[in-house]
Order: structure tokens, then sequence, then C-alpha cells
């Protein structure tokens, strides 16, 4: 019997603490197990016994890269527990912030955290002493995001102006077309970077996934819509439990989410641009053929191209809203609290964020859960490896393990805020 162990100590390239063990016999795969290990945060606990209107602030903490889509996940909810639709101005500054979001996620991503690993490098750093330009250009993208999230939120981390009904203060005409000029080269710069992810090298490797995202009839989706699925789902967002449950894994501290008799699918940038990719402007669907991409993703390292299309479509819908931008009579809708649950879905950079929570007559929050899009995909990211590794299983010992870590990287994982590490195992007989 012959035994033989990858370790990966250090993979900085993703956010939190976990690791990852795989046990082959011969060349197959009898066990994988995406080990995450963090303490539980708790949040949904915190969340009981507040007021309704402390969630947009307290969601908001989950996450310091993406905290816009856990306050509009929040938001959408609670306003559907009250019966209050945003629309309008408003609904369009929401659809601006979420665009600031993505535009500094997906730059974060792409150019700091993904990229390397097709280049061959150990990160960012490094890659920049022979590609300074492209690191600059990522960099000087990402400081475009976050100037949109700063504008509407009051800062780029933890946001403080949004609330329910809306926002505590919203701009000017005159301050949101301070952003046109950054934008415009923020768009030529996505153009360019779709073209340049594209000649990246790709393992070939293509799954027959379900991919599940938000799906809006005249809009790629951000904040509303239906939960539709690759393999015919089409679901209203308060009947998430009727069609996907979390299980408790014994290797992870955070739950793994299924569609329940179905099992693992797939969400985030390729599952929305798969299901959504007639709702993107043609600015965009055109830089995607040209990439090499058809109408659907199925190859999980090419997400990096979807992410730039992803890009330069936030850039083109922030340029159309402060175009048609008027500034509204009053900043937010009144909302008042009533007993109810509402349920709140939106598309966080990573994939879809489902909020459901229970209030009482005073808006006390009494019950909250929050399904986060990398619990999502644990389940699918084990899945990969298992397919992945047979087919490759020739590989030298360290391309094989460089790999592994690329396609754990492949969907962003956000394990938590703090730590940055994930330790690969694989046992060999």
């Amino acid at each position: 019997m012959r035994r033989k162990t990858i370790k990966v100590d250090y993979l900085a390239r993703v956010e939190g603490e976990g690791g990852l063990y795989v046990k082959l016999d011969g060349d197959q795969v009898r066990d994988v197990q995406l080990r995450i290990f963090e303490p539980p945060r708790f949040f949904e606990a915190f969340l009981r016994d507040r007021k309704f209107t402390e969630a947009p602030d307290i969601t908001a903490r989950i996450c310091g890269i993406c905290p816009i889509a856990y306050q509009m996940s929040a938001v959408h909810a609670m306003e559907q527990a009250c019966g209050v639709e945003v629309t309008g101005q408003l609904r369009e500054l929401r659809r601006l912030i979420y665009c600031g979001e993505w535009i500094e996620s997906h730059g974060l991503h792409l150019f700091m955290l993904h990229a390397p690993d097709f280049l061959g490098y150990e990160d960012a750093i490094r890659m920049a002493k022979d590609h300074p330009d492209i690191v600059k250009m990522g960099l000087q993208l990402k400081k475009i995001g976050n100037d949109i999230v700063i504008l509407l939120g009051g800062r780029e981390i933890h946001p403080i102006n949004v609330r329910v009904g809306g926002f505590y203060k919203v701009p000017t005409k005159k301050e949101l077309s301070k952003l046109t000029e950054p934008l415009k080269w923020a768009r030529d710069a996505a153009l360019k970077t779709v073209e340049w992810t594209s000649k990246l090298p790709f393992p070939d490797f293509e799954w027959d996934y379900e991919f599940v995202s938000l799906s809006h009839p005249d809009e790629y989706p951000f904040n509303e819509g239906r939960i539709k699925s690759s393999k015919g789902l089409d679901i209203s967002i308060d009947e998430f439990y009727d069609h996907f449950e979390e299980e408790h894994i014994e290797h992870s501290t955070s739950l793994h989410s299924i569609i329940k008799g179905r099992g693992a699918y797939y969400v985030g940038p390729s599952a929305r641009y798969s299901l959504n990719f007639d709702k993107l402007p043609q600015v965009a669907r055109e830089a995607a053929k040209k990439a090499g991409l058809g109408k659907t993703c199925t190859n999980p390292f090419k997400s990096i191209i979807v992410r730039a299309v992803e890009i330069l479509f936030s850039c083109e819908e922030a340029l159309r809203i402060i175009d048609n931008y008027e500034m509204p009579d009053a900043p937010f809708v009144e909302v008042s609290p009533k007993a109810g649950v509402g349920h709140g879905c939106s598309e966080a950079p990573r994939g879809m964020l489902y909020h459901r929570y229970k209030i009482d007559d005073n808006g006390v929050i009494k019950d909250a859960n929050i399904v986060p899009p990398t619990s999502q995909n644990q389940k699918i990211i084990e899945n990969d490896l298992a397919q992945f590794i047979p087919e490759n299983i020739g590989l030298p010992h360290d391309k094989l393990t460089w790999q592994c870590e690329q396609i754990i990287r492949n969907y962003d994982p956000c394990i938590s805020c703090s730590c940055h590490f994930l330790k690969l195992k694989i046992d060999r007989k």
C-alpha cells in the first residue's frame, strides 16, 4: 500500500480558515472533504430580539468585501414582511451601489487572488513585478467600485447609509456625475480585462452543473426576480426552503446547502451569466463572444472571464443609472412594522444570498436565517475536485496540488473575513 500526502499549509488567496482532505485509492477518489473549522460567528443569533431597522447595519458586518449584498437581502426581506415596495430612483440607487460592490469585489478577486494562479505566481505582489500595468489596472478598477460604495453607503467597509425603505441620505445629480468619467475609464478597462482573461491558460474541464441564480424578466439580476436553475427550477424567493435544505456535515462548521432530492448546485457569476446572458447589455454580450464564451460557461476555471464580463456590465449599468438620475423627493419610504415573515434574496458577487426573518408587531426580530453563497457552493467544490483529480492523476505532484487549490479559488470562497488560509491534504493509497 502506497500512501502519499499533499499538504498546503497556507493558501493566502481565499478568505477564511479551512482545510481539504482527499482520500485516493489508486486513481479513484474515495473521499473529498472541504473542511471548514472556523468557529461560528452567530450572526443569526445576534439579530434576534433586535429591531428590524438594525438588520442592515448588523448584517453588513458579516463581510467586508460584499456588505451591500447582506444589506440588500436584509432590507428586501424586511420590506416584504411589512408590505412595502421600493421603486423608482431609490430602486435605481440600490442597483448603483450594487454595481460598486461588484466592481470592487470582482476586481479584487480577478486581479489579486485568481490571476496569479493562471500566470504561475504565488501572489499579486510577485505578479506585479512582471505585470505592473495589469495589477495597477486592477487596483484602479477596485478603487472606482469603492468610490461608488462610499458615495452611496457612507464608507467603503460596512456602509452605514443603507436602511429599510431606502437610504438615510441620497446624492445629488452633481455628486453622482463626478463618477461618470472614472466609470468611462473603468468600462474601457473592463473591455481590456475581458480580452486579457480570455487568453489565460485554462484546463480542459467541463461539467454538467445545475446553475442557480435570480432571474428577472427585464434586467441582469441584482436584487429582485425569481430563483431559477438550469434544470427547470423556477420559484419565488419565499419558496426557498420548499426546495432547498441545509445539512450539517461533520467536517464543516458551515452548513451545506443542497436542492432537495437533487443535491449540489452552483451559484455565482457563471450561474448568473448562464441563466441571464440575454439580459446583459450588448457591449457585454459582444465582449463575451469575442472572448470565446458561449451563452453558458460550464468550465469553472473560466469564471475569471465571466467576472470580467460582469465588471463590464456593472460599469455600463452604473453609467446608465447616473445618466438618467433624478434626485428623489425623499431618501426613503416610510416602513411601519407588522408581524410577519419576510424573504430577501440578492446576488452577491459570489452568488445568491438568501435571508429570512420573522418579526413581531413591534418590529422585533424573532428569528433569522441567512444562507450565504459559499455554503451553497461547498458541495459543488468537493464534486469538482472528485471529478478533476482522477482525470489529472498523472500530473506532477506540485502541479496537481496547485490546480486543486485553483479549483477552490475558482469560486472565490468567503469562509470568513478574518483568516486567510486553507490546508490541503491528499492521502493516497
